[in-house]
């Protein structure tokens, strides 16, 4: 008997001090980018989406890849793309990054759609919640035990 594996994944994870930092001109070809390197690990971007300060993604991963490798590519490419490609936001010599860690979910194919419409209505879900609150509430239904003082990065001048 063969192996067979679907492996889906709700992947979130916002930039650093929760800035504002992905702008509405750069999300097409930033989504593309970040598909080509998910597919250059053998793995399927099902969705993408997100506001300009955090990104969700459903993702199918092979078995040989952790969700924590995946992330790490993922995120350091993206950054690499954005920083290389001088399209962040205020001034240039601002440096785009991620907040530390992510938030992962495992989610059943058969329910792949209810997250994928989920991802797609990002824009909606967020004139009335912020991100941190959205974050809390995804770790809260999936049943994680978190401290709040560890969610988010403060960002601290001087």
């Amino acid at each position: 008997m063969g192996s067979y594996t679907k492996l889906t994944y709700h992947i979130v994870f916002g930039t650093k001090f929760r800035r504002k930092s992905i702008r509405s001109e750069i999300v097409e070809s930033f989504y593309e980018y970040i598909g080509g390197t998910i597919r250059n690990r053998n793995g399927t971007l099902i969705q993408i989406g997100g506001i300009e300060d955090h990104l969700h993604l459903l993702v199918g991963l092979p078995p040989t890849i952790t969700v924590s490798d995946a992330v790490r590519d993922i995120k350091s490419n993206a950054s690499k793309w954005i920083n290389e490609n001088r399209i962040d936001t205020r001034n240039a010599s601002d440096k785009f990054e991620w907040q530390i860690g992510y938030g992962a979910f495992t989610v059943s194919y058969s329910h792949s759609e209810i997250v994928q419409n989920y991802i797609r209505n990002q824009r909606k879900h967020h004139r009335t919640r912020t991100f941190e609150e959205e974050y809390i509430e995804l770790l809260e239904r999936h049943k994680i035990k978190f401290e709040r003082k560890y969610l988010f990065e403060a960002e601290h001048v001087g």
